[in-house]
């Protein structure tokens, strides 16, 4: 399975979105289930399968527009905005040709009078202005018309064939009145030549400003682009040189100086120094690096200098990751986006019809003078009905939804979790890694029998250097402390859930939870119910060991609740969100925890294959489950949650599991995921409600279902403007994301 992503520059409405999508369905069973998702906002084809670029450029071409496949999406974003800012330039130029001549050609309009039949120096006039007003039409509006040409040849239509066909209407019938005026009754006689250069300029303008305007929506990811560095200083045997990261390979030994962006993932080899990570985590505290410590591409050093060698390529940076997964989250769809495509294939269509049906009735049984309202009605009605904003409804709203998510220190896989987020009403907590730092300690070690204590340490601690929970890390840390050495067991098994049961130095050990203990028949583990309940009410997870069956030591670990967990949970409560704390962890420890976050459901003690049937149980009761882990066994919990949210922290097969992946370890993050996705679809259905009112309203308005009770028809000029300006104001809504409230 392949990846293809191209551009498609012309790409100018949802019409066109539509038509594109279709085109890769109807191929879709030649070429073994090929799937496309197009994107308006960033003009660009994501085609999932097997399809060569040839094959898929052949294919795009065969509705009327040309594409190019990307090779680098940063250079694809960059290359997207140089174009924007030229053509932003272009369609500026083109607006103020067309009104600034446009108006004076009003004027000369209602100055100029009917059109009388015997007057040739009245028609003389009006012919040198009809050809100037084509002069400005084809040097404003040429690419709606190429538009509309490509359109017929792939025997299709778009937004450019509305116009193009309102436009040339008004020109062809003012210059067919300019040439026989006689043809037409007297009260028919108007020309509409100021009409069609000021649609076209009003036009220009509006996709002027929203070129300018959607600028903004991929600031977040130019803001992630412009963390990338494009050289470094390679220590060689020859001294430093400064090489182009192109020119670097993994192994390069590349030295850090004061104030400057790491270049490329990784290993700190000598050196000491703060390192700010804020651009990447969302953290505002810089991070002490040492040797052996990880340096990420992007981050910024502080005073101290570093030398460390690359472990990843330019294209396999952690920021390049990110830059990828920002990009191909904005490129997708909600099922809300694609339900708009689908009414938009069938929509320019449908306009053209119903705006030649309207100006046939008026013309047959209208009021004077019939020919020319019948005009007037089928132009305003096929320039108001153009379906920008229709298009961009969606896509721009999840492009900025993501954008600022990214900044937040979120990853979004896609706009379908977006989508589902909005309507999670339970939020599922993992305590270890989630709620509590993950850095658990040993608080205490309580010896049962009289047995030499940095033995026994060195003993379980063998043991759990195989063993990946976060509470093995805390036992070989304490024996790091210690300096007690460590030597390979001689067997070793994890039994998931309980703990470990192992061979070192010809003893058998099992080290666990008190169902560890139950499983292998320790007899006493009454005796010491008492001191584990004591350190459960603490938050310290007892752990318990065995050696040959008999139970000799109990050892006490506390993980440390994260700092804003608390306030987390009560902005989850104030949003409505139900929230539960989940953990493998006994009752009391579970509970002591809840406490002091003010949680009050806990499902404690459940074993890795019992989350996921958890999350199973409150989905059919009607809940939508968000749930949150750092562990490989969260992974089944996390995919079949309804939406699965991973801390950045955590394994590589959680973040692989879920929607979301937060590369902060703030908890407040969480909340704010949830109600950025809640904003994020009020904002789309804001500006799908205006989209569709517009059209809905519009169109009846342009074709004249106010006359009986104004005596007036909609202006083409003014449906004109109102076009433009629908297609701004989603694009401005969409922008209100950057800054709305969360909370």
């Amino acid at each position: 399975m392949t990846n293809l992503i191209l551009y498609v520059p012309k790409m100018s409405c949802a019409s066109c979105v539509a038509k594109i999508e279709n085109a890769f369905n109807q191929a879709s069973t030649a070429h073994k289930a090929i799937k496309a998702t197009v994107n308006l906002a960033d003009k660009q084809v994501i085609v999932a399968g097997n399809m060569s670029a040839n094959d898929a450029m052949a294919l795009i071409a065969s509705v009327g527009y040309d594409s190019e496949p990307v090779i680098d999406a940063a250079a694809a974003v960059q290359q997207k905005n140089s174009d924007e800012h030229k053509e932003y330039r272009v369609r500026l130029l083109q607006a103020i040709v067309g009104l600034g001549l446009g108006i004076p050609l009003m004027l000369w309009g209602l100055l100029g009078g009917e059109m009388s039949v015997n007057n040739s120096q009245q028609q003389m006039a009006w012919g040198v202005v009809g050809a100037v007003s084509l002069l400005i039409m084809l040097l404003t509006g040429r690419h709606f018309y190429q538009g509309m040409w490509r359109a017929i040849k792939a025997k299709s239509a778009n937004m450019d064939t509305l116009i193009a066909l309102g436009t040339s209407a008004a020109w062809v019938y003012s210059m067919m009145v300019v040439i026989a005026p006689q043809w037409f009754p007297a009260d028919t006689r108007h020309v509409y030549f100021e009409a069609s250069v000021m649609i076209l300029g009003l036009i220009n303008l509006g996709h002027a400003l929203e070129l300018r305007a959607r600028g903004k929506t991929s600031q977040a990811v130019q803001r992630l682009l412009g963390l990338q560095v494009t050289t470094a200083i390679r220590m060689t045997d020859d001294g430093d040189e400064q090489v182009q990261i192109s020119e670097l390979q993994v192994g390069d030994i590349l030295r850090l100086r004061p104030g400057d962006r790491v270049a490329l993932d990784g290993e700190v080899l000598s050196g000491q120094s703060l390192i700010n990570e804020s651009m990447l985590t969302g953290e505002p505290i810089a991070v002490n690096k040492a040797i052996g410590d990880t340096v990420n591409a992007g981050t910024v050093n502080g005073n101290g200098v570093l030398t460390y060698r690359a472990t990843a390529g330019a294209q396999d940076t952690k920021l390049a990751k990110i830059i990828q997964l920002v990009q191909q989250a904005q490129t997708s769809k909600m099922p809300i986006g694609r339900l708009t495509d689908k009414i938009s294939a069938y929509f320019v269509p449908a306009v053209v019809v119903i705006a030649l049906i309207a100006s046939l009735l008026w013309y047959l049984t209208g009021p004077a003078p019939a020919l020319s309202h019948a005009l007037v009605v089928l132009t305003s009605v096929l320039i108001i009905a153009c379906p920008c904003a229709l298009g961009l409804a969606t896509p721009l709203s999840i492009m900025v939804s993501v954008g600022r998510a990214a900044q937040m220190g979120v990853l979004v896989r896609n706009g379908e979790a977006l989508q589902t987020a909005s309507k999670v009403t339970t939020v599922v907590l993992d305590k270890t890694g989630t709620l509590t730092m993950g850095a658990p300690k040993v608080t205490e070690l309580v010896m049962l029998q009289q047995l030499d204590e940095l033995d026994l340490l060195s003993n379980i601690a063998s043991l759990e250097q195989h063993s990946q929970h976060p509470l093995a890390d805390a036992i070989i840390d304490k024996a790091k402390a210690e300096n007690v050495a460590l030597i390979e067991p001689q067997s070793f098994t994890n039994v998931v859930g309980k703990g470990i049961i192992g061979t070192v130095n010809d003893s058998q050990y099992s080290i666990g939870n008190a169902s560890l203990m139950q499983q292998v028949g320790i007899a006493n583990l009454a005796d010491v119910h008492q001191q584990a309940e004591q350190f459960a009410l603490l938050a310290q997870t007892p752990v318990f060991v065995a050696r040959e069956l008999q139970l000799i030591a109990i050892i006490a670990i506390a993980d440390p609740i994260k700092p804003d967990a608390k306030q987390a949970v009560q902005k989850m409560h104030q949003a409505g969100l139900n929230v539960i704390l989940l953990s493998g962890d006994n009752q009391q420890t579970a509970e002591a925890v809840a406490k002091q976050l003010a949680i009050t459901t806990v499902l404690a003690e459940v074993l890795p294959e019992d989350k996921q049937m958890h999350v199973k149980q409150l989905q059919q009761q009607g809940e939508i489950v968000a749930m949150v882990g750092d562990g490989i066994n969260d992974a089944p919990a996390l995919m079949s949650a309804d939406v699965g949210i991973a801390m950045g922290s955590g394994t590589e097969v959680a973040i692989e599991s879920a929607d979301f992946t937060l590369l902060s370890s703030r908890l407040m993050v969480i909340a704010e995921t949830l109600l950025l996705a809640k904003a994020s679809m009020r904002n789309i259905k804001q500006n799908l409600f205006g989209a569709f009112i517009y059209n809905t309203l519009g169109i009846p308005v342009a074709a004249g279902l106010l006359f009986p009770f104004t005596g007036m028809l909609l202006s083409p000029v003014v449906a004109g403007a109102a076009m433009a300006l629908s297609s701004l104001t989603v694009v401005s809504n969409a922008n209100r994301l950057r800054s709305v409230k969360l909370g």
